[in-house]
């Protein structure tokens, strides 16, 4: 049984010393054993996992330096996450349903969906355009903490519909985005997941959320990405208590997982998920972890915290931790790794000219796709935005 400490950051004599955490692999690269979670992964899924790390983060650095030389009007970068995203992403079923916030593009890849549209939406082409039942991925939720109240309906509608407690068919093992790391289900019942971030934890929609599944017994996992900071406040400024304890006033179980371990974070949800689809109701994951570069490119983090916080942190980097399991095990070598950064290089250069390519929008589209079957409203709109588009057509030919 191994699990980490980490400290208080202030090193105030009132703050009680962080509790321990899930781990199965350790910052050095070392595997360890726990009592209640593991992984029983093949030597290509292991491999599998590292590719996953290697190529979302080569894509996440590249849509950040497409923002800053003026492609996107914005991005959340995922810097530092990349284990709990790929861990909870693969840790999902084919009928599984998530429900993101804006940053949780490590799970959309691992869902299949094709890494170029989250960028549209922030280059402001389309309001997101991937199909959230096709890929059981719902859209990006920006309103802070909303998409949990989304997510536990969503599971209410399970209940509801008699989709949990071995009441569905056998599904066929599958994967969610075809790497082989990790569904390994024998039911075809369905769970939620909801991601949301240590600053969200603090938004009345949260916890209204947690009351509701927890008094409607949802199947439903609320997977905490615990970054340290909710912009620019630390985490001891929005809790005085660890926040999977959180759970035990809502009714049902939390655990801490060690955020930068990918085969944790995996463990972890997929138990969870499991206990969701099983009828056992919901369970919230706290996976520990660190926001590595700024909450989103217009934010300055050199501000309000320190260097040595984030070398400290850079050392327990979840891609070089699953790089040294992988070469300590004979399961991976230097033509492994090369063959996996030209993958990431090529397909991050292919993102950019993909982007740069977007075409502009027709002005009128915005008034598509509002309701299924139009509106009355909609198309008085539309023909107000029509005859005024047409003003300065008219004008330029004056």
């Amino acid at each position: 049984m191994a699990k980490g400490q980490p400290p208080a950051r202030d090193g105030r004599d009132d703050m009680a010393p962080e509790p321990e955490f899930v781990q199965l692999l350790t910052p050095e690269g070392e595997r360890v054993e726990h009592p209640e979670y593991s992984v029983d992964f093949s030597d290509e899924e292991y491999r599998g996992l590292y590719r996953d790390l290697v190529v979302v983060r080569k894509l996440d650095t590249e849509a950040t330096a497409l923002q800053r030389q003026g492609e996107l009007g914005l991005w959340a970068s995922l810097l530092g996450q990349e284990a709990a995203q790929v861990g909870s992403g693969r840790a999902l079923r084919t009928q599984d349903m998530a429900f993101p916030t804006y940053r949780e593009h490590g799970v959309l890849y691992c869902r299949g969906i094709d890494p170029i549209m989250p960028l549209g939406l922030f280059r402001g082409v389309d309001q997101g355009a991937w199909d959230p039942i096709k890929h059981k991925f719902n859209m990006y939720t920006i309103v802070i903490g909303a998409q949990t109240l989304h997510a536990v309906g969503y599971a209410m509608g399970i209940n509801l519909d008699g989709r949990i407690g071995g009441a569905t068919p056998t599904a066929k093992r599958a994967t969610a985005g075809g790497n082989g790391a990790g569904l390994d289900g024998d039911s075809g019942d369905e769970a939620v997941i909801a991601y949301f971030g240590d600053g969200a934890s603090s938004q009345g929609d949260v916890n209204e959320a947690f009351i509701w599944a927890g008094v409607f017994h949802a199947p439903i996992v609320f997977f905490c990405q615990n970054n340290q900071y909710a912009i620019s406040a630390p985490l001891e400024r929005q809790t005085r208590v660890p926040l999977y304890q959180r759970a035990a006033g809502f009714g049902f179980p939390g655990v801490r997982v060690d955020g930068n371990d990918v085969l944790a974070a995996y463990a972890v949800t997929r138990t969870a998920l499991d206990n969701a689809r099983h009828g056992q109701g919901p369970t919230l994951v706290e996976a520990y972890t660190y926001r590595m570069g700024a909450h989103t490119t217009s934010d300055d983090p050199t501000r309000y915290r320190i260097a040595s916080e984030v070398e400290s942190w850079q050392a327990k980097d979840p891609i070089l931790r699953v790089r040294r399991f992988l070469t300590n095990q004979g399961i991976a070598d230097e033509a492994f790794f090369g063959e996996v950064d030209e993958q990431a290089a090529r397909e991050a250069v292919h993102l950019r000219e993909r982007v740069l390519s977007m075409p502009e929008p027709d002005p009128l589209s915005m008034f598509d796709n509002v309701y299924p079957n139009g509106s009355p409203l909609i198309d008085e709109e539309r023909a107000r935005h029509t005859e005024y588009l047409s003003s300065f057509a008219e004008g330029a030919h004056r």
